[in-house]
């Protein structure tokens, strides 16, 4: 693969050049840096032909990125606001010795247990094995459901911290990652990015036919797409995951 800086008009981007087919282009969190992947014999002109019919919506998404909303970076502190399955919480920090753990109290309060002087990134750390946990006991009663309604078969999955995607889908290996993020969203987000990826082992792209699925199955696909696309990202300063194609 090579790489190139490429300017078009009042546009930077990224050329890669692949051992693929056909030409990709990405737009790409947090400031909308573009990305295009393009088969290694495609000639310059033909990649900036391409790129200018696709400037208009190139253009609205570099805009979606600069008008999403983002939380600010988290410095795990009592009041501080965190969201788990759609539902905003308030942090209680409450120090002492032994082991550290975290819970939900009531309707509105996650409680974080940590030893006195435990990091942030230590406190960050527990917050985050607990979304972990929690996505582990969904994720496997979604695939009960699913795995058979679809008719394919799955070799692995995982959950993984991912800075561009909600979820990915190894066809090959049979295997799908799905983002820690999506502990914070609504439960329908997880279900609908499960779903998404699995229907990838039907159709490989995002084809008519790959539609075609996502309606037979989801019927309400659509509108949660929109709501993950509209909720809020991660951290001001870091990746994030992107909307969803």
């Amino acid at each position: 693969m090579s790489s190139s800086d490429l300017v078009i008009g009042s546009l930077a981007l990224t050329l890669n050049r692949k051992a693929i087919k056909n030409l990709h282009i990405s737009v790409l969190p947090p400031d909308g840096r573009i990305r295009v992947s393009a088969p290694e014999k495609m000639t310059d002109t033909a990649i900036r032909m391409a790129v200018i019919k696709r400037i208009p919506w190139i253009k609205k998404q570099k805009q979606s990125f600069i008008n999403q909303p983002r939380q600010s970076a988290r410095q795990m502190v009592n009041g501080e606001s965190h969201y788990l399955w759609g539902q905003r919480y308030r942090l209680d920090v409450i120090e002492q010795h032994g082991r550290h753990g975290l819970e939900v109290k009531g309707l509105s309060k996650l409680v974080l247990r940590v030893s006195p002087n435990t990091s942030t990134e230590n406190r960050l750390r527990v917050l985050e094995d607990y979304y972990r946990a929690e996505l582990k006991q969904r994720i496997p009663v979604l695939l009960e459901k699913w795995l058979p309604k679809l008719g394919v078969t799955l070799a692995d999955w995982r959950v993984q911290k991912m800075k561009t995607q909600w979820g990915s889908c190894h066809i090959e290996n049979k295997r799908i990652l799905l983002n820690l993020e999506l502990a914070k969203k609504p439960p329908e987000c997880l279900e609908y990015i499960l779903v998404h990826e699995l229907v990838h082992l039907l159709e490989r792209k995002h084809s008519d036919r790959f539609k075609a699925y996502m309606d037979q199955y989801l019927p309400n696909w659509q509108e949660v797409k929109q709501r993950l696309n509209r909720s809020y990202l991660r951290v001001m300063d870091e990746g994030c995951a992107k909307r969803v194609e």
